[in-house]
């Protein structure tokens, strides 16, 4: 082969492989039958997430899965594949998870990676229904706030009371 063929595919691998040391979750989605206008629409929609969705051939994301030492994901990619990465953990899932169900059966879930380890297609619809990180802060928040405020109103009642 051409050297510079070799080296062009040895930078997509080092692409892929710098993006997934860079997410937290990555979801690997069939997308056979989509139109543009469709993955335009996907792709925004990843975008205001803070994800990125990525079209690769399936033998260069093999070479960097080996390289990051995933185990399960060549099973899974065959096809066409688009691959989602993204930083926080259910953000990418809840997206690929709602357009899948949006685009009635194109867009097809087969599995990923959460912090490091493979998960099914069903484990990815899981990890789309945990909240975000603005909803887990506002619920930790909320946990601090629930004794002071029954300390204020037990206060407030005892001084009502005199």
């Amino acid at each position: 082969m051409n050297k510079q063929v070799l080296e062009a595919k040895q930078g997509v691998v080092s692409e892929i492989v710098e993006k997934a040391k860079a997410s937290t979750t990555i979801v690997i989605a069939e997308y056979r039958g989509l139109t543009v206008a469709q993955l335009q629409e996907l792709r925004r929609a990843l975008l205001k997430e803070e994800s990125e969705l990525c079209v690769y051939k399936n033998s260069l994301v093999e070479r960097a899965v080996k390289e990051l030492g995933y185990e399960g994901l060549d099973e899974i990619l065959t096809g066409p594949n688009a691959i989602i990465f993204s930083k926080e953990a259910s953000n990418g899932a809840k997206v690929a998870t709602k357009y899948a169900k949006r685009f009635g059966g194109t867009l097809k879930i087969k599995g990923g990676v959460v912090e490091g380890k493979f998960v099914d297609e069903a484990q990815v619809k899981e990890v789309a229904k945990l909240p975000g990180k603005e909803g887990l802060l506002s619920m930790f928040l909320s946990c601090l706030q629930a004794p002071i405020r029954q300390f204020a109103c037990t206060v407030k009642a005892v001084a009502e009371a005199k």
